[in-house]
């Protein structure tokens, strides 16, 4: 049975494209927040192929405290995709990750829990 994480991704990107063999691919790229407080950056190719929307370990570019350092790591995986997806076509725009997105949510998450 699928299980839906993305209530937990603060933010999200999805790029719709084609592997080397001409199949679609998609790819999917979110910050979400861990226990502690700890910022993670993930990225999975073709996650509808999963039995489940659970991350796998190995599914995270970077963790860390500081929510710059997740944008920052999170943009540059969106850039490195994103100019990939480019070279097979046209992708059309595709918006970074920005603090005006998370901040919001984390906020009302935070005074709900205070």
């Amino acid at each position: 049975m699928r299980q839906s994480q993305a209530s937990a991704r603060y933010a999200e990107r999805v790029l719709d494209s084609v592997d080397d063999g001409g199949r679609p691919e998609r790819i999917v790229l979110w910050i979400d927040r861990k226990d502690g407080g700890v910022w993670a950056v993930g990225r999975v190719i073709n996650p509808q192929h999963r039995e489940s929307d659970e991350p796998r370990a190995d599914d995270y570019l970077f963790e860390g405290y500081e929510l710059d350092d997740a944008l920052d790591a999170a943009n540059a995986a969106l850039e490195d995709d994103v100019s990939v997806v480019e070279q097979d076509g046209d992708l059309g725009r595709v918006a970074p990750f920005t603090r005006k997105e998370i901040v919001p949510r984390l906020e009302r998450e935070f005074f709900r829990e205070s």
